[in-house]
């Protein structure tokens, strides 16, 4: 047979569709100069439904004298179900085959465990029975399907990614990353990569969860790694756990988290600092997250003032002391009052921002107040009013 370059001498069927390179009894063919690959002999034997050994034997009568081998004995035989073990992934269709000199890799077995939904321990005993094997390093993996498994392993959401292998070590933020693209527990993807073989920088322990701000409320634990912005959740979770609030900073940042080298916290909390640092001012979540651009919002100092019953000063002073300053331009009045409460409300300027007519004009319309009054108090809280205006006494119609 001359029909293409390497075409088997063979008339038998079965001899050309081993000799094909796309066991199909039609070219391409493979080149009896170079080693049969493995996966080819595996996959030609469950085609013909014949022992390993017996294909190799009809290769070398076809004069393919080399044939790549396991380093243990051939299998016993191969089942048409096995073929699908033998493709290494991203080239399926190029008919290239999964390498029985190197070791498995760990992202070949948790895609193939979530095809064909089974185990990663199921798929990585199949390719150890078909001669395949894995490194000294790798351990037994998971008896257990988990959908979440190759999610688990991809460094990189973008593209082909890239994958963490048997042994490598996993950066402590890529677990809180893959937690919140997945919405579990940090915890429970930590014990997962470690039963998948990979590495972590520090030991997962049942309060990572708590501490990184799993409470079982709705929406908690939303982006894992700034729990350590808030310096209220760093209180509310050492009052859960038990622990000090230094250890509980020192945790988050082995953990990963943003921000723990900036986060101020006692080591023995006031009676009201949960209140403070909490948005809605009830001691629970959302915790306030500091800002260390335009501070802590004046509305919140005057508004912690009425529930506290502290000054506005004293309460600036004690947001401070947990890391929530206000910027440097602003101007707490003597006493907290809810007209300046209500007109701070209406303001969407930092004290970094210029406050302009139209501004001025909106929060009149919204607070009942003139302009030459909103001007007049927004000056005395600090805001810049950088132009020359001269605002009306007339008081506006207030708006919604």
């Amino acid at each position: 047979m001359t029909d293409a370059p390497h075409a088997p001498v063979s008339g038998d069927p079965d001899d050309r569709r081993i000799a094909g390179r796309l066991l199909r009894d039609s070219p391409p063919w493979l080149d009896p100069g170079k080693p049969v690959p493995y996966g080819h002999l595996l996959a030609s034997a469950a085609l013909l439904r014949c022992r390993p050994a017996a294909v190799v034997s009809r290769l070398a009568a076809l004069g393919y004298h080399e044939v790549e081998r396991p380093e243990g004995p051939l299998p016993e035989a191969v089942g048409p179900e096995d073929t699908v073990l033998l493709r290494p992934l991203g080239k399926e269709y190029d008919f290239d085959w999964l390498d029985v000199t190197a070791p498995v890799p760990l992202r070949q077995t948790v895609v193939l465990a979530e095809q064909l939904g089974v185990a990663p321990a199921e798929v990585a005993r199949r390719l150890t029975a078909l001669g395949y094997h894995y490194p000294a390093v790798a351990g037994p993996l998971p008896e257990t399907h988990d959908a979440r498994d190759v999610l688990l392993i991809r460094t990189d959401a973008k593209g082909d990614g890239e994958w963490l292998d048997h042994g490598e070590q996993a950066r402590a933020r890529h677990v809180l990353d893959i937690a919140t693209r997945l919405k579990c527990g940090p915890h429970a993807a930590a014990l997962r990569l470690v039963a998948l073989g990979v590495r972590l920088p520090y030991t997962p322990h049942p309060d990572d969860d708590r501490l990184l701000g799993l409470t079982g409320r709705p929406g908690d634990g939303l982006d894992f790694a700034r729990a350590a912005e808030s310096p209220g959740h760093v209180l509310d979770a050492a009052r859960a756990t038990g622990r000090r609030p230094a250890d509980v900073v020192a945790r988050l940042a082995e953990l990963g988290c943003w921000g723990t080298g900036e986060v101020l916290v006692p080591d023995v909390p006031e009676p009201d600092d949960l209140v403070v640092l909490s948005e809605r001012l009830d001691g629970r979540a959302p915790w306030l997250r500091v800002n260390g651009v335009v501070g802590v919002a004046l509305r919140h100092v005057l508004r912690a003032a009425l529930v506290t019953g502290r000054g506005p000063a004293a309460t600036a002073e004690r947001l401070a002391a947990l890391g929530h300053r206000l910027h440097k331009n602003a101007i707490p009045p003597a006493v907290a009052d809810e007209e300046d409460i209500r007109l701070l409300g209406t303001v969407d300027r930092s004290f970094l921002d210029g406050v302009h007519l139209e501004h001025v004009l909106r929060s009149a319309g919204l607070t009942g107040r003139s302009p030459a009054g909103v001007a007049a108090r927004l000056t005395a809280l600090g805001y810049r009013l950088p132009d020359e205006v001269v605002y009306p006494e007339t008081r506006a119609v207030p708006r919604g």
